[in-house]
């Protein structure tokens, strides 16, 4: 059953992909305002079908500490493509910290940029982080919600790397508070591969950490203070 559900879940994700990419063409040429209602609206049935075709449900704690009605930083653990849709439907106007390739992806791209997504140029130096900050008065201005992966890449639950500086960057360009979250995704919905597990993907909220104070250059006791926060809240996502 495992296999038929992953199989199914896979067609599915191409098919409504598909679907809903050509018919997004009259939004991306006439009606803008609503490309990230449509984005939302797509994250929500691809979830939708993990939960349906491969028995996959989100359990969420901590949503009340996020203060919905202006700017804040999101940084998450980042197991599974799962992490890039969920918070579409959790905040009201997010944006996401993305790799530029992705702009590329055909009928995907183009709404990404729509949506006011952030790409970076992950090995464009001192020029992209110009450029991050710059979307990050963006955003702000915008009053969008940004979530990042600090750690850069998709790892196995449990696993770790070194978390990237930009996101101290932002939060001092912008003064926002930074929300660690830590997650489970990886056991229900491998970073690679198509098999699915059915179980509950759980995700938890910390309290924020701010980037005020952090006199040193590249943010060492910021980040300190996110992995902190992820590893005492690590048990919890297994009770």
């Amino acid at each position: 059953m495992r296999v038929i559900g992953s199989a199914l879940f896979r067609i599915y994700i191409v098919v409504i992909s598909t679907l809903m990419g050509v018919a997004a063409i009259p939004i991306r040429l006439f009606l803008r305002q609503y490309a990230l209602a449509y984005a939302k609206l797509w994250t929500r049935c691809c979830l939708a079908g993990a939960r349906t075709l491969c028995g996959i449900h989100t359990r969420i704690e901590g949503l009340e500490k996020l203060p919905m009605d202006r700017p804040f930083i999101i940084a998450s653990q980042h197991q599974s493509a799962f992490d890039t849709l969920v918070w579409m439907s959790l905040v009201p106007r997010p944006t996401y910290v993305m790799k530029e390739e992705l702009l590329k992806v055909p009928l995907v791209g183009p709404m990404l940029k729509l949506t006011g997504m952030i790409p970076v140029e992950r090995t464009g130096g001192t020029k992209a982080m110009r450029a991050l900050l710059k979307s990050t008065e963006t955003a702000v201005a915008e009053g969008r919600q940004i979530i990042i992966f600090p750690e850069g890449t998709r790892l196995p639950f449990g696993e770790t790397a070194p978390l990237k500086p930009g996101i101290v960057a932002m939060a001092r360009h912008a003064g926002l508070p930074v929300y660690p979250v830590v997650t489970n995704s990886g056991l229900c919905w491998p970073g690679h591969g198509f098999l699915k597990r059915a179980g509950t993907i759980s995700i938890i909220i910390c309290d924020p950490v701010e980037a005020a104070g952090d006199g040193k250059g590249r943010g060492g006791e910021m980040l300190r203070a996110i992995e902190t926060s992820w590893r005492n809240a690590h048990p919890l996502l297994l009770t």
